[in-house]
């Protein structure tokens, strides 16, 4: 059993926390603690609330509260906001506690008992108009390195310079808006020079860093290290335990860093064992881990570390799995700059699960480079992916095995199957251990759309009829797959996950079971209890259309249940992907054929065409189908159907070829064919199918109807219309839609 320390960035509590915050640092965190808890590993997870500091004051002043009631509340808020998403500390503290201040006052007497703080007198900027010295968030100006506005005189989030007093360009008071002076003022100094060689040293063997990490601290260490002020004119903080110095406190960004130790030992006299917290930071085996933002790396990778140094015996930074930025409107998500708005995680939980956020977050992660962040795309991967993949096997299987068998059912794993559980998990652990969190959950992602693709193909709903036994090998396997998801799942997703892990009849948690019950075979007898959709799908808000009484009175149609704007009427349509599983003759009509398409539902649907004529039986068995799943429920000659066939018709163009339409590419039963827009689910009529222009052409000079194909386009494939504008039809992901062949004439109507 391997000690691990999970020390987790500390947002500052000046406001409540977003979706920026859980992305690059609370909820990989948690996800990189959970997985090691899951493996074994004795776990010391801290953080907290950052109380201190000038963007503290500020807000507290404009709100009329006092520095510490202020931060006191958004303590609180935030600490709900992150056990509500699932986020689970050893402690989350708060750097206004007695315990740090003991912490942080030692350290700093320490290091100036061994020469490596001093005072010095140094210039900082002084507002005339407001008559006080202005730290540093009370000064904005522009970046003398990248030319960014509004940048604090500390430093630059865009480009990450840090900045001592009157390098900024054109500073204001963020106060008065008036221009700061620049006066003499005494204060203690980290002699952080000092550490330079030793951290050359340290930093020599961390290839395993991000390569953005590596780079930011080799570039500091390169441009020489300089002396940095430790303290401010201010009276909110970390009191200086030095006589004649009231007037002055430790400054935020060298007493913040020390929080995770002083949470440390805060954690180790709650819980009544005091000495807890030095098998963690004294024992030279044991691994840290930072996982912080970017604009954080040179505190964790060269101050940190250099305080440690300074003070000795107490272990390193191990690694600094720093995230990019969640962006949205192409600018960092940020309370300061106003642009949180309805992200923050409050208001977000009112709308959505906490897992459903914490999967979009997780398969969005900015780990390597920044991401942009639009609800559509939040909507999009949880209905797409959790619900129409991930959520879609877990309760197919589940479903259908607890109705037709109630237990496990006895059966021997297919061996291609469990060879790609196998290989999943590999990879899943290889990179779950160095942090690649993002490519981990992908993995598991692909094993679930490969859960899918089995399922399919076994036709369990035909094979219960012919070979019970059989029927239940195959569901035994698929449960197999369900038991490998849901374990590896567990830190990703840990409430949902314990769910599916009840659903199977086990006791418990995946934490309790080990992360090697991934690849234990499901116990035959087991009882299966009754399985629930724990995923469901993100419908488009609907508006109720404002009418006059004239208006009331008249037969309308629904409105949209979509926003309005292009592309509206085929963003009515909800088209699926499906597979025909059985081919049956209607019993009152000749012509009609009466389908049962996988549709990747609990049942095939049940769907009547007219195509008979047209598509022998031989061809229609097993035939990729794209199929118009929300129109209302209909019955043709005494058979209902539950849905309708695309093909295109060239008749209006002179021609007589009627073609079914298919995916371009093997992708599960059930993907919804969107070209990457929003959609609705509501119930549809055919005259609404009927408003929608969809054309099929053919690929002549890497062109397609006039427009230039896109990349990996097929040699026929269909376009949505909306006036001058055209999309290529398909998932939206790679996926486009074609034909069988190209004896149709170029343009023809989808019907």
């Amino acid at each position: 059993m391997a000690k691990i320390v999970v020390n987790v960035a500390w947002p500052y509590a000046n406001g409540t926390i977003h979706l920026g915050h859980m992305a690059g640092s609370l909820l990989p965190a948690d996800i990189f603690s959970r997985y090691n808890r899951i493996i074994g590993n004795e776990v010391l997870m801290v953080g907290g609330s950052d109380q201190h500091g000038t963007p503290i004051t500020v807000s507290a002043e404009k709100n009329g509260m006092t520095p510490e009631a202020y931060a006191d509340k958004y303590h609180l808020i935030n600490k709900k906001a992150i056990e509500d998403m699932g986020i689970e500390y050893s402690l989350f503290n708060k750097t206004h506690c007695p315990t740090h201040f003991e912490i942080t006052q030692k350290l700093f007497l320490d290091l100036r008992e061994k020469g490596l703080i001093y005072t010095k007198q140094t210039e900082q900027y002084f507002c005339p108009k407001c008559d006080r010295f202005l730290p540093d968030r009370y000064v904005e100006g522009v970046c003398p390195k990248c030319g960014a506005e509004k940048t604090r005189s500390d430093q630059c989030d865009a480009c990450g310079t840090t900045f001592e007093p009157g390098d900024l360009l054109e500073p204001y008071c963020t106060l008065c808006r008036s221009t700061p002076e620049i006066r003499k003022t005494e204060h203690f100094f980290l002699k952080l020079s000092e550490f330079r060689e030793d951290l050359l040293r340290y930093l020599d063997g961390k290839d395993y860093w991000r390569a953005n990490v590596k780079a930011f601290t080799k570039n500091w260490l390169q441009d020489g290290l300089h002396d940095r002020a430790i303290t401010r004119d201010m009276s909110w903080g970390v009191p200086i335990p030095v006589e004649g110095w009231d007037d002055k406190v430790i400054y935020v960004w060298f007493e913040a860093v020390i929080g995770y130790l002083s949470s440390s030992v805060e954690y180790s006299r709650m819980i009544g064992k005091p000495d807890y917290w030095e098998g963690f930071w004294k024992d030279p085996d044991a691994r840290h881990y930072y996982f912080i933002g970017k604009d954080n790396i040179p505190f964790h990778s060269i101050i940190w570390p250099a305080i440690l140094m300074g003070e000795g015996g107490l272990d390193l930074p191990y690694d600094i799995p720093a995230n990019e930025y969640l962006m949205i409107n192409g600018g960092k998500l940020s309370k300061s700059r106003s642009n949180g708005g309805a992200i923050d995680i409050p208001s977000v939980l009112g709308r959505y699960d906490p897992d459903a956020i914490r999967f979009y977050l997780s398969i969005n992660m900015p780990d390597t480079h920044d991401t942009e962040f639009t609800w559509d795309d939040l909507d999009t991967k949880i209905n797409n992916d959790l619900v129409a993949t991930l959520g879609n096997y877990y309760h197919r299987c589940l479903s259908f095995t607890r109705k037709n068998f109630g237990t496990v059912p006895a059966g021997d794993t297919d061996p291609e199957t469990l060879a790609e559980i196998e290989r999943a998990f590999g990879e899943y652990r290889e990179l779950m251990q160095v942090c690649e969190l993002k490519r981990a959950i992908k993995v598991v992602m692909d094993l679930a759309r490969y859960g899918n693709r089995f399922f399919d193909a076994a036709k369990p709903w035909a094979l219960v009829k012919e070979d019970k036994d059989a029927c239940g090998a195959v569901m035994n396997t698929t449960l197999r797959i369900c038991k490998a998801l849901c374990v590896m799942m567990w830190p990703f997703m840990p409430r949902s996950s314990e769910r599916i892990w009840q659903f199977m009849g086990f006791q418990g948690t995946p934490e309790d079971a080990g992360i090697e019950e991934a690849l234990a075979p499901m116990p035959a007898g087991q009882e299966l209890q009754e399985p629930v959709p724990v995923y469901k799908k993100i419908e488009a808000p609907k508006e109720a259309p404002k009418m006059d009484n004239q208006e009331k009175d008249k037969k309308k149609e629904p409105p949209a249940a979509v926003p309005a704007g292009p592309f509206a009427d085929f963003r009515r349509l909800d088209i699926r992907v499906g597979t025909v599983v059985e081919v049956g003759d209607h019993p009152e009509a000749e012509k009609l054929y009466v389908l049962k398409v996988d549709l990747g539902e609990d049942e095939p649907r049940q769907i009547v065409t007219n195509i008979k004529s047209l598509y022998p039986r031989d061809q229609m068995e097993n035939r990729r189908l794209l199929i118009i799943s929300n129109l209302k429920p209909a019955k043709f000659r005494g058979v209902r159907s539950e849905g309708m066939l695309m093909a295109l018709d060239d008749e209006e163009l002179g021609g007589d070829a009627v073609l079914l339409l298919k995916p371009s590419a093997d992708v599960p039963n059930g993907t919804q064919i969107n070209c990457g827009l929003e959609v609705s689910s509501s119930r549809i009529e055919v005259k609404h199918f009927e408003k929608c222009s969809i054309k099929v052409g053919k690929l002549a000079d890497g062109k397609i109807l006039g427009s230039d194909a896109p990349e990996g386009c097929p040699a026929a494939a269909a376009f949505v219309f909306d006036g001058d504008e055209r999309l290529p039809m398909g998932d939206g992901k790679g996926c486009f839609v074609t034909t069988d062949n190209l004896d149709f004439i170029d343009g023809a109507q989808v019907r």
